[in-house]
């Protein structure tokens, strides 16, 4: 009914006939071949799939890759985790209240080796990366600070792999309300920008929009490091531009050259 009037539409907006109208779905009514559905199947998770994907990683094939090409792979990984770990670390912890004097994270190597353990764990297992999410700013906006917070979250995650078929039927963009409210917490940081410079200014701003434009921190970061050391050469005011900036600036030209 629902793609009969699907149809119909979509036949009146582009004036032909409705049996000219094919519509591919994959909702399918043989059951032996398989049924999608919204609905929960109330099944219990299957962990005899993890024997198929676990160690995959040590299995594969690397013969026909030239060494050139997986130099510009691992790069492109690196790049990516890295740079959003940092993003989101500083950002969070920024919200917290960690940060030091100069705007440092303390303890700053045991966050990125915790980050990397459960990167290479969840590599080794074949899921989707592990790694740090900026959803952590909304247990901060709570009040979390000891980490508890983030023990009650995994714990409350490992419950749900025995009962994933249910949550799954949970549509993606039920999540908008609560991602809404993150970015929030996180824009909430440029009142410390000094907008009356703009050797500072112009960098937070083209790394704020870069950021939700290309969907991803790390190329926020490094559209802003760029812009940084670029527009501070041409104003003249070198001395704002430490040799770590001038290493990162180099790295992430390269990388939208050579990657």
């Amino acid at each position: 009914m629902v793609f009969e009037k699907i149809r119909e539409i979509i036949a009146s907006q582009l004036g032909k006939d409705e049996d000219e109208i094919t519509l591919e779905t994959n909702v399918k009514d043989d059951a032996d071949a398989g049924f999608y559905s919204l609905y929960p199947t109330f099944a219990m998770t299957d962990f005899s799939k993890i024997g198929e994907t676990f160690g995959q990683c040590f299995t594969a094939d690397f013969h026909g890759v030239g060494i050139m090409n997986f130099i510009v792979v691992m790069l492109s990984f690196l790049f990516v985790d890295m740079f959003d770990t940092i993003g989101t670390l500083i950002g969070v912890s920024d919200k917290a209240g960690m940060l030091d004097e100069d705007g440092k994270l303390p303890n700053v190597k045991q966050a990125l080796m915790a980050d990397a353990i459960a990167t290479s764990a969840g590599a080794i297992l074949g899921s989707s990366t592990t790694t740090t999410f900026v959803e952590s700013s909304a247990g901060v906006g709570a009040g979390a600070r000891t980490g508890l917070a983030s023990i009650v979250t995994g714990l409350l995650f490992l419950l749900a792999i025995f009962f994933a078929p249910i949550f799954t039927a949970i549509p993606g963009f039920a999540s908008a309300p609560a991602l809404i409210f993150v970015g929030f917490l996180m824009v909430s940081a440029i009142v410390k920008v000094d907008f009356e410079d703009l050797t500072d200014a112009v960098p937070a701003y083209l790394c704020l929009i870069a950021m939700p434009l290309m969907y991803s921190i790390a190329e926020g970061i490094a559209i802003g490091v760029i812009s940084f050391v670029l527009i501070n050469l041409i104003c003249g005011k070198r001395k704002k531009i430490t040799p770590l900036m001038y290493i990162l600036a180099v790295l992430f030209i390269c990388k939208y050259i050579f990657l």
